[in-house]
């Protein structure tokens, strides 16, 4: 494996596309950066896919101070108070940041931003652009400023593993490209690789969302946290697509009821109703299903009819499953949608190995706590990565030690998805927590989806309690806020000490 170019050692190499790498990017400038995606720029992430928008404290009755408090409620006892009052506060100065690249946010007729409101937010923070198509204009808005960097090196590529230095320093990475491998030297690697939604059956996450980067981080040796915690967005269009298309937070935001095939009213006597925080709402949905119940989500009337005007991507969704709104309640179940666990990192996105970064989904800065507050998740990847460019201050490299990248097969990738869907999904149990611990445990050596769904499937067995997004069927009490934090040597030792099970990879 050749490296990609001579004298390459000073750069830094960013892995991701999505608001988090390219934020990354644009904030490293002037410093050289390679930027490495595995699809074209601006495909194959996330990021254009959020439909809900940017959380930040600009309205004149709310501060950064009500914004933390609501992101700290969310997050079941585990947001540490000192992340989420230091994002909250960089929320307005972002989005002018975003202004200033180009970024068109909706404005009201006097020409401010025109704010939304969504589940578990004390005041209309809800910062957009095209309605529901928030996440594409985003990004849009960095593609157009990442390709405008001269010193930012756009590499189509998938990272396979991570190279090391004579000292144990992350030192650059190994790519792959139409079939061949090759070594990007580096004085640090910033990791932006997004979430994990794909291993499971159900979700609204793009196929690639798979945890790559958190097993390179797992295999590299770093520390990762809380694992456990998966949010299910509670109103995916349950229209037989796969990933599942969104239907937007927002809606239910501006009146949109959650409804049964007899019209009662799914979240009826629980606390918050439709705007519970996103747990509560998705398991309200889970029971219903488990009843037989069918549920829907329902826009029917003036809400429906300006649909095409005020969520034209809901409404394209929904034109594309043959629903219309305006006359028609939507079909809907949870998916898995965002994970708030990940690589620890510290204050200036550092992992516990040098020269290894992390921002956005992939890291855990302690923000999200056991359930993110909608809309934090773009502000938490446009936050730390300022942290991480104003902080990072590696070394270069020592001598890089030789390195073959093994392969590693996708695996059974349906099965594996079926299994998390049917034993590690919104409600769990020890049962269905060692069954799937079993059976992934002996394809986790060499298949990347694998291990990272065996450590969510063991982060959830060794948690008996209930937090946030995290539900035991056999442990619905909560117990002291704990973080979980383990490495892959931590995980071997602990597999090792269990008697080994043969069990068939099935739901």
């Amino acid at each position: 494996m050749n490296a990609i170019a001579p004298n390459m050692a000073d750069r830094i190499v960013v892995v991701g596309g999505g608001v988090a790498g390219l934020s990354v990017a644009l904030r490293l400038a002037p410093r050289p950066v390679t930027l490495i995606t595995a699809s074209a720029l601006g495909l194959g992430t996330a990021t254009g896919w959020a439909q809900g928008g940017i959380a930040a404290a600009v309205g004149g009755d709310d501060a950064a101070d009500f914004h933390a408090a609501d992101t700290e409620a969310a997050g079941a006892g585990l947001t540490e108070p000192d992340v989420a009052l230091r994002v909250a506060r960089e929320g307005p100065g972002l989005i002018d940041w975003l202004v200033r690249i180009g970024v068109p946010f909706d404005r009201t007729d006097d020409g401010a931003l025109a704010l939304g409101l969504e589940a578990a937010h004390g005041r209309r923070r809800i910062v957009r652009s095209g309605g529901d198509a928030t996440g594409a204009r985003v990004l849009e808005g960095l593609v157009r400023a990442v390709l405008a960097t001269p010193t930012v090196e756009v590499v189509e590529a998938r990272a396979c593993d991570l190279l090391r230095d004579a000292h144990g320093s992350v030192a650059g990475i190994v790519a792959e490209r139409d079939g061949a491998r090759f070594r990007i030297p580096a004085r640090a690697v910033v990791l932006a690789t997004g979430g994990v939604g794909a291993v499971y059956a159900a979700t609204t996450n793009p196929p690639g969302a798979l945890g790559r980067g958190l097993a390179l981080a797992a295999r590299a040796g770093a520390v990762l946290r809380d694992m456990e915690f998966v949010q299910f967005h509670p109103t995916a269009i349950a229209a037989g697509a796969d990933p599942m298309p969104l239907a937007t937070e927002a809606l239910r935001g501006e009146g949109a009821r959650l409804i049964d095939e007899t019209g009662a009213p799914v979240m009826a006597g629980i606390a918050g109703g439709d705007l519970a925080p996103r747990d509560v709402v998705a398991r309200g949905i889970f029971q219903a299903l488990q009843r037989g119940r069918t549920v829907f989500l329902d826009a029917r009337g003036a809400l429906g009819t300006a649909m095409p005007r005020r969520f034209p991507t809901v409404a394209g969704l929904c034109a594309a499953a043959g629903i219309d709104p305006a006359v028609q309640p939507i079909p809907v179940r949870p998916a898995a949608h965002y994970h708030m666990g990940g690589v620890k990192v510290d204050a200036h996105g550092a992992t516990s190995v040098p020269g290894l970064y992390a921002c956005g989904e992939v890291s855990s800065t302690g923000l999200h706590g056991a359930n993110r507050l909608a809309s934090n998740s773009l502000l938490e990847g446009l936050a730390y990565a300022r942290f991480i460019a104003d902080g990072l201050d590696a070394p270069p490299p020592s001598a890089i030690l030789p390195q073959v990248a093994a392969a590693r097969p996708t695996g059974d990738l349906p099965a594996i998805r079926a299994l998390m869907e049917g034993r590690v999904g919104v409600v769990r149990d020890a049962a269905g927590l060692a069954g799937a611990v079993a059976a992934l445990t002996p394809r986790a050596e060499t298949c990347d989806a694998a291990l990272v769904a065996l450590m969510i499937a063991r982060g959830a067995l060794a948690r008996e309690e209930s937090r946030g997004a995290h539900w035991r069927s056999d442990f619905p009490h909560t117990a002291p806020a704990t973080h979980t934090e383990t490495t892959l040597a931590d995980l071997n030792a602990a597999l090792r000490a269990v008697p080994s099970a043969e069990e068939a990879l099935t739901p």
